[in-house]
């Protein structure tokens, strides 16, 4: 894991300077560590994971959509956590060229009470108004239980998503966009269109009306030449969907789950091939087969991936198809439900 730039200071300089003075004396719990679902301002889905090693502090955290990622500095103020984070603003004239990029900082503080946060985020305005000050919440995510025995499940009866004739069953995840969407041969179809110098319409993300706790996922998708989409479980884990044939395994390739668990074979095909994915989800964890071959064995999530439809990770949810990136085509998905 990346450490923070608090952490990377070299011991002794940095408790001269007394930034890196452990949080807690030798052998006291920090009531921090841990990882942590958040409901950021605006109410999207956030993660929080916090870890303690020698006494130091680091962290990492995932805001909204995007990868999961290490944060700038974490510190103890008094009982207070401090997160920092920094993200670029790009600054364009009246054509809209780049003419300067600049970082601001937001800076978090929390606080803790048993399993729930209270945080309040303070945020420059890129554009030299005052800075907002914004609350929202998190609660804290039990640890992950053992590996299930994948052999000792059982299975209901399979549930077909997609009925070939019609978008029947789903739905846009928000109304307001616009929907690429159709069935057309017998496919499940996103149609995104770009016209040049027309601004990018904002294309929705697809969902089922339907919602499922725990379950095996088997489907056939078929990614265009740079295409790029995601099949989310529950509205809440992301595995990707993307033209990634021929580079190197990496959390964001495809079959992986997004920013978080990387393919451990890289079994993708070329661009324009009908690709199928096997995906078990069972007691917060995922086992995806892509094209026959297993690249994640029952391996545990640690929360939310980035576009989440909510950070809670105990509630029935649809599977949702990103479609808000490029066009892609999917048949033959059928969900069969995990029995407890």
């Amino acid at each position: 894991m990346n450490r923070s730039t608090f952490a990377l200071l070299t011991l002794p300089f940095a408790l001269a300077l007394g930034l890196c003075a452990p949080a807690y004396g030798a052998g006291a719990e920090n009531p921090f560590v841990g990882n942590w679902a958040l409901t950021i301002p605006g109410g999207g889905a956030g993660w929080l994971g916090v870890t303690q090693q020698e006494g130091y502090l680091d962290a990492s955290v995932l805001w909204g959509g995007g990868s999961v990622v290490p944060v700038d500095s974490v510190y103890m103020d008094g009982a207070n956590l401090v997160v920092t984070r920094a993200h670029e603003v790009e600054r364009k004239d009246k054509d809209g060229k780049v003419v300067r990029k600049q970082n601001f900082t937001d800076t978090i503080t929390a606080t803790v009470s048993g399993n729930d946060l209270k945080l309040t985020v303070l945020r420059p305005d890129p554009n030299g108004g005052p800075v907002q000050r914004q609350e929202f919440s998190g609660k804290r995510i039990p640890p992950v239980p053992a590996a299930p025995n994948l052999a000792s499940l059982k299975f209901g009866a399979p549930i077909p998503l997609f009925n070939g004739k019609n978008l029947d069953g789903w739905e846009l995840t928000n109304p307001k966009q616009v929907s690429g969407w159709k069935a057309k041969d017998g496919l499940l179809v996103n149609d995104v269109i770009i016209e040049e110098g027309k601004p990018h319409p904002s294309y929705g993300n697809l969902r089922t009306k339907q919602e499922f706790e725990d379950f095996n996922l088997k489907l056939e998708v078929q990614v265009p030449k740079r295409g790029n989409s995601g099949i989310y479980l529950r509205g809440i884990y992301e595995v990707q969907v993307e033209d990634t044939y021929g580079k190197p395994v990496d959390s964001h390739n495809m079959g992986g789950i997004y920013s978080r668990i990387a393919p451990t074979v890289a079994a993708e095909k070329p661009a324009g091939e009908w690709q199928s994915l096997d995906i078990t989800l069972a007691d917060r964890h995922v086992t995806v087969k892509l094209n026959g071959k297993t690249i994640i064995d029952n391996q545990p999530l640690l929360g939310c991936t980035g576009g989440a439809l909510t950070s809670d990770e105990f509630k029935p949810g649809p599977i949702y198809l990103q479609g808000d990136h490029t066009g892609i085509t999917y048949r033959n998905i059928v969900l069969t439900p995990i029995v407890k």
